[in-house]
């Protein structure tokens, strides 16, 4: 999503570095802990990127999903206000606890 204030970039923070910006961080940050934790970023990317490669049904599986899911969050939020519906007991229907009180 780009922003329509007309500056651009993104209105939040990403939840996660692509592949790409991992390799952009490793250019900045030089630690050994920084450089460890960037090769075995880099290393998971490889083995996600020849795990579909090998499994082209999955790969086909979440491209399926990727286009079904903006579909299915319209669903889900109209369900929501079913469910605050049937989990709010309606009123005048409490039933009291313990001995009836005497007149």
């Amino acid at each position: 999503m780009t922003s329509s204030s007309g500056y651009g970039g993104r209105r939040y923070l990403p939840h996660a570095f692509t592949e790409q910006g991992v390799a952009m961080l490793s250019s900045i940050l030089r630690s050994e802990r920084a450089i460890l934790v960037n090769i075995a970023i880099m290393r998971a990317f490889v083995n996600i990127r020849e795990y579909l490669s090998v499994h082209k049904d999955l790969a086909h599986q979440l491209e399926q999903l990727n286009r079904t899911q903006d579909g299915h969050a319209g669903h889900i939020n109209a369900i929501w206000p079913a469910i605050d519906e049937l989990a709010t007991p309606p009123p005048g229907l409490k039933k009291r606890i313990g001995y009836p009180e005497s007149k």
